[in-house]
């Protein structure tokens, strides 16, 4: 499994986003190709309601901790209430991330 993997799939089970965006950039920073060490993560969730921007980011960094420990060198924060993601990017429709898109139920 990927680190990029990793993150998505940690992210939906703690945080349950209404929208999840996970972009590997480490091909922006001076890494052998195929890294995976630089990440910007895009999440909004109605967890992040009343909480101020660090306490979002330690919620965040709390559910990635093996990933900053280990594989992970940067992590670009990005995180919204659904209000402040519309207020910011308008009306949009929000997806949720997919989870095992070809499952037969």
């Amino acid at each position: 499994m990927t680190v990029q993997v990793q993150i998505e799939e940690k992210l939906a089970r703690a945080i349950e986003p209404l929208h999840l965006e996970v972009v590997n950039e480490s091909g922006n920073h001076n890494v052998p190709a195929g890294s995976e060490t630089h990440f910007k993560v895009v999440l909004v969730a109605e967890c992040f309601q009343g909480e101020r921007l660090l306490a979002r980011h330690r919620r965040v960094n709390a559910v990635l901790a093996d990933e900053l420990k280990g594989p992970v060198h940067a992590l670009a924060l990005h995180t919204y209430t659904s209000d402040e993601w519309r207020a910011r990017h308008g009306d949009a429709p929000m997806s949720p991330p997919c989870r095992g898109a070809g499952d037969e139920n």
